[in-house]
């Protein structure tokens, strides 16, 4: 069973979604898909335990052997980010049990988990394979799956519609520049294997379909990944979808889109492509930059609060990018921890949000009137997500930004390591109008008492905030396997740090 882990990680929720839609009644499809999330969650533990202990895992689907045959590559980081989206379906399932009832009609619940799991199907997917097109396969069965979770929203506002739409223009604009690239490297190169192809593609750094090729890739997973400003499909998507959809999203398809872009610039690619060091510091900086401050500006205004941690999230994208673009071990350290932080903060951020409509039927900032008596411990869980957002201390997000700013500080650039700063300072206002309302603004005159939010949702609700505070005190397992991945995607030399005593030199193989 071992021996097959990386295959049942994605052929498990693949044959558990069909059964889902056999299942009539949401309730039974409910337990299935949480049946699923909780296996996969298992998987991807041992899957990471494994690669710690001994190593990049090689899987060899049908028995072929790669580059001829796909195979599924298990390191450091790829199985750091499998941890991330399947521990988030194991929380965000329990929390859809009474959501879902409220937001979406019971005709409609099967597919609901059934889409639900294709999504996490197609995520897992793209995060283990080692194969080119297969991350294209992959990325398109998880985001049809989203088209419809999206739209799926349209039950309680007829928008999520147009949101599932343009979504869907602007993803398959990406999927097609994505193919593109593709295809140029394929015709240069003959392989789509992604360690064949950093080998291949050495010696042929000056050949122009090369570099479009690069061009059209970072482009198309730009778009997935809602880089500034090419962002437009994820605020309606976010604002609109069901509040389970919006929660499982804002923690799992941008970190997966990062994932892919990593694993292109610095492992199929290299540092040393003649474009990629131009790229990061020309577009990807101060695109990040811009992203940090324009986003945030634009949540302050915002009278929805999905909408608001909707553009909240463009700005926390933004210190993603911000930390690969440095090319530095302590930047890219950032952005690995970062996608883990950024996972749990805005979780429950989005979970708030989820208990808020299903409690008073909307999610308009001004509905928070009061709920600071009335819904205690889900008012004390968005104050814990958004001091995550703003980066205080002893929360995931100082951890964060620490190594922003120590990334920008060990280049010298002080402007930037300021501007980290000045843009978590933003952070405070958006934050702020929430917390004051909630609980400094009396209910409306005559309002029904609002009860607090059951059970089923309060306790996966606090699991995320007690890691953004748990991983913001002890952050030593999520910034070792940042730092021993950032090493060996700049250098292509293993580091050999440990966390309480188990050997981390789990990233030989990363780079071909």
């Amino acid at each position: 069973m071992m021996t097959h882990l990386p295959a049942l990680q994605v052929v498990v929720p693949m044959l558990a979604a069909p059964i889902c839609l056999m299942l009539s009644r949401g309730t039974f499809a409910g337990a299935l898909a949480l049946l699923t999330a909780l296996a996969a969650f298992a998987m991807s533990v041992l899957l990471l335990i494994q690669v710690i202990d001994s190593g990049p895992i090689s899987y060899q689907l049908g028995g072929w052997p790669p580059p001829f045959g796909i195979e599924y590559r298990v390191d450091a980081m790829n199985a750091f980010v499998l941890v991330i989206v399947a521990a988030t379906s194991a929380l965000v399932l329990p929390f859809a049990r009474n959501s879902v009832r409220a937001e979406i009609p019971p005709s409609k619940q099967a597919l609901f988990y059934t889409v639900f799991t294709l999504c996490l199907t197609g995520l897992l997917g793209v995060t283990i394979t080692g194969d080119a097109f297969n991350i294209f396969v992959f990325l398109e069965i998880s985001s049809l799956s989203t088209y419809v979770l999206v739209a799926l929203g349209a039950q309680r506002d007829r928008r999520a519609l147009t949101a599932s739409y343009t979504y869907l223009v602007m993803g398959t604009i990406g999927a097609t520049f994505y193919v593109i690239g593709l295809g140029l490297l394929y015709q240069a190169t003959g392989t789509l294997n992604l360690a064949d192809l950093a080998v291949r593609l050495e010696p042929l750094g000056d050949l122009t379909s090369v570099r479009a090729g690069f061009a059209f890739i970072t482009v198309g997973l730009a778009l997935k990944l809602a880089m500034f400003p090419i962002h437009a499909w994820l605020p309606n998507a976010y604002t609109y979808a069901p509040s389970v959809v919006s929660i499982f999203l804002a923690a799992t398809s941008t970190k997966v889109a990062v994932y892919v872009m990593l694993r292109f610039i610095f492992t199929v690619f290299g540092y040393e492509f003649p474009v990629v060091e131009l790229s990061l510091e020309t577009v990807f900086l101060p695109l990040a930059l811009i992203a940090m401050f324009v986003a945030s500006a634009v949540a302050v205004f915002q009278t929805d609060f999905k909408r608001l941690l909707a553009y909240s999230s463009v700005a926390q994208i933004g210190y993603m990018v911000l930390g690969f673009s440095m090319a530095s071990v302590t930047g890219l350290t950032a952005t690995m921890v970062h996608l883990f932080n950024h996972a749990a903060m805005k979780g429950v951020m989005f979970m708030v949000a989820g208990a808020v409509v299903y409690r008073v039927g909307s999610s308009a900032v001004s509905s928070f009137a009061g709920l600071g008596r009335q819904m205690p411990w889900t008012m004390a869980a968005m104050v814990v997500g958004g001091l995550s957002l703003i980066g205080v201390p002893m929360t995931v997000g100082f951890i964060s930004k620490w190594y922003l700013i120590l990334g920008a500080l060990e280049t010298g650039d002080w402007v930037i390591a300021f501007l980290i700063v000045a843009s978590s300072l933003i952070a405070v206002i958006y934050v702020w109008r929430i917390v004051e309302v909630a609980y400094l603004t009396p209910a409306p005159e005559g309002a029904k008492p609002v009860p607090e939010a059951p059970l089923s949702m309060l306790l996966p609700m606090w699991a995320l905030a007690l890691t953004c505070i748990y991983f913001g005190i002890d952050a030593e397992l999520t910034s070792t396997i940042g730092r021993t991945v950032a090493e060996a995607l700049i250098s292509g030399v293993p580091a050999v740090p440990e966390v309480e005593g188990i050997d981390l030199s789990v990233v030989e193989g990363l780079t071909p």
